[in-house]
């Protein structure tokens, strides 16, 4: 399986083929040391199959590009002389946006998927891109104050709770934020004079999933993630997201579940997002949206009847929609993000009874994990949106 997917829209590479051949293994020799971490000269001799001088004149162009630096390993008695250690710059950084009905979440992630710091600005009632922005630019200079001389910023990656056309980063439908047609995208680049890039937020939480998380190195499973805004996620076959026609697919949150069920945002009734919410776990257990850090903890200590109850019913509805992905892609791996990774957590039993429904022959070889850093999944992946523009083609994407 390749170490890499391809979930964004690459920009062509200009230029004679010795020009390109050389562009393109300044991407992969960056991708490998973004994506597996610190790595050897001689690491990255044996991952790219290029020779130890062709290898050490790329790190060099990076080094000089501000992209990597070169240090001795500080442990180890390895006779002989050392192969050098390629680190990513830790002042490489990607803004990270993540509007949300009752919160907008600001970060500056680092290349190998490392969340420097954070914000979240509560909101009252669900933000208007214009508030995004306005808000949104407050945070970034709060965050990069004091920090301009040591942080080179790629760019700006938005994660939105809808249906988004990657291309150019218009929001088409946000249905939980009021959203339709908004170009989020050239609204925040005219603000902060950063390049920004917009996608759908389930699938950038999946994008960090499997580039970090339980998904790494595995070619088929399926993803679900739920937030204040509702359920999304996707499904990888192959080593490719599906993506659909107009990159749309994935939408698992209005996957039916309950006949004369509760009215979804959508239109529809009995979908899965409007059965199963982070809202009214947060509720049960006496917590604020702001709490939902602690969601996962509450639910898994509380021994109050209503509580369990409504967990039990909770993941008997997530099951309907697991077992019906599961029959779909025949995954070998489901992945819970979000709340439903503490509603799973907290099940016990329950929880791995998920898959019971499914047919046999594809269940029988499938796992559930939650996800990994489940509270910066959405950030990191916003994170993935930018660098995946940079390690395209290293040379030619401007640091500000």
């Amino acid at each position: 399986m390749s170490s890499s997917r391809e979930f964004v829209s690459r920009t062509p590479v200009q230029g004679g083929a010795t020009d390109q051949l050389r562009r393109s293994n300044l991407s992969n020799v960056l991708g490998l040391v973004h994506r597996e971490g610190p790595l050897s000269r001689a690491e990255l001799t044996r991952l790219t199959g290029l020779n130890r001088s062709t290898v050490g004149d790329l790190v060099a162009e990076l080094a000089e590009l501000g992209l990597v630096y070169e240090a001795l390993p500080t442990t180890g008695n390895v006779p002989g002389r050392p192969s050098p250690i390629v680190h990513a710059q830790s002042g490489v950084v990607a803004i990270a946006i993540n509007p949300e009905v009752d919160a907008i979440h600001v970060g500056l992630v680092g290349m190998s998927g490392r969340v420097l710091a954070k914000v979240r600005l509560e909101a009252a009632t669900a933000p208007t891109p214009a508030d995004v922005v306005r808000l949104a630019s407050a945070a970034i200079a709060g965050l990069l104050s004091g920090r301009e001389a040591s942080l080179r910023v790629v760019g700006i990656g938005v994660a939105v709770p809808g249906q988004v056309r990657v291309s150019d980063g218009t929001v088409r439908e946000a249905t939980h934020m009021g959203w339709a047609e908004e170009p989020l995208s050239r609204m925040l680049s005219e603000a902060t004079t950063f390049p920004a890039w917009a996608a759908n937020a389930a699938n950038l939480a999946m994008r960090a999933e499997s580039v970090f998380g339980a998904g790494k190195g595995v070619d088929d499973f399926v993803y679900f993630i739920g937030g204040a805004s509702g359920i999304g996620g996707g499904a990888v076959t192959g080593g490719r997201l599906l993506s659909g026609a107009a990159g749309y697919a994935g939408e698992f949150g209005h996957s039916f579940v309950r006949s004369r069920g509760t009215r979804c945002s959508c239109g529809a009734t009995g979908c899965l997002e409007a059965e199963v919410t982070q809202a009214g776990l947060l509720e049960a257990v006496g917590l604020a949206p702001a709490e939902a850090g602690l969601l996962g903890s509450r639910l898994a200590s509380s021994r109050d009847p209503g509580v369990r109850a409504l967990i039990s019913e909770q993941l008997d509805l997530l099951a309907i929609a697991v077992r019906t992905a599961v029959n779909l892609f025949n995954p070998t791996l489901v992945v819970l993000g979000g709340f439903l990774s503490d509603l799973y957590d907290a099940g016990g039993r329950e929880g791995d009874a998920l898959l019971s429904d499914a047919i046999r022959s594809a269940r029988e070889d499938v796992r559930i994990e939650g996800a990994a850093s489940a509270s910066d999944q959405l950030l990191i992946g916003c994170g993935e949106l930018v660098f995946s523009e940079l390690i395209a083609d290293p040379a030619s994407l401007l640091l500000h």
